[in-house]
Formats: structure tokens, sequence, C-alpha cells
């Protein structure tokens, strides 16, 4: 495949995962979409898929090949298990896990926050209880919203 067409199907395929669903994804992963291969943007098809909940896409997505802890965006977007926290995407999260995700990778190449920390700043107490099971612990110090969340049973 040349190289146009790759960035055409890296495009479409994150167009997909954001938007079109999981049947979409399938349909241009067997048309040689590369799970991995982020957009012009530098935005991955899993973190698309992730920051917009679409677990059915997540899977899809991972069982294909995506790495499930690849940061996305150039570094202005985070990990997908980032995404998915921030924005209290409970199911999104699971398959994540499920497949391998690190509970405890901070964003921005190490430097950034972590799943918990999104999740905590949510506040969205059912992603807190499932990255608490895995094993995932804050980052940063409790300030604001994340600080109310920390003392609460979750």
């Amino acid at each position: 495949m040349n190289n146009r067409k790759r960035k055409k199907l890296a495009n479409r395929l994150v167009a997909a995962a954001a938007l079109r669903g999981a049947a979409q994804v399938a349909a241009l992963l067997r048309a040689g979409a590369d799970p991995a291969a982020a957009d012009a943007d530098g935005t991955t098809p899993l973190y698309a898929a992730s920051v917009h909940g679409a677990a059915d896409t997540v899977r899809v997505l991972l069982a294909a090949g995506a790495p499930p802890d690849a940061e996305s965006g150039h570094g202005s977007e985070g990990t997908p298990l980032c995404a998915a926290s921030c924005w209290g995407h409970a199911a999104a999260v699971r398959e994540l896990l499920a497949h391998g995700a690190d509970p405890r990778l901070r964003e921005d190449h190490g430097t950034g926050l972590a799943p918990l920390d999104w999740a905590l700043a949510g506040p969205h107490p059912e992603t807190v209880a499932l990255l608490r099971a895995a094993g995932a612990v804050p980052t940063r110090a409790p300030s604001g919203p994340v600080a109310a969340t920390e003392g609460s049973a979750v």
C-alpha cells in the first residue's frame, strides 16, 4: 500500500473511531487501515474512541493490535486511558484495562497526569473505583474537586 493511501486510511479510521462506531472501524481495518496509525494531527484511533467513550470501538481496535498505552496528539492529548478516565467512560476504561493499559502511566511522556488524577477531578466514582482496583495511584497533590473526592468512599 502506498503512503498516500495509508495516510488517507489513518485519517478515515480516526474519524470513524470518534464518530461512526465499531462497524465502520472494523470495515476500515479489513481494508488495511493500521489500528496504531495516527492522523495528520497525531490523534490515534484508540484515543479518539476512548475520549468519546466508544467501548465497542475500543475493543475492536485493541483486538486489531492498537497499543493500549500509545500517546496521542504529539503530546497534546495523552493516553487512551487518561482520555476515557477524564470523561468517566467506565466501559472504555474496563476495555483498556482488560487489554493491558497501564493504570499508573502518566501522560506527556511520563511528566503529566495519570488516569486516576483525571478520574478524581471529574469526579467519576465508578471510574475511580476501576482504576484503584487495577492498582492506580494519584500522582498529584489533591486540590479543588480532587481534594473533595480523595477522602470520599468510592
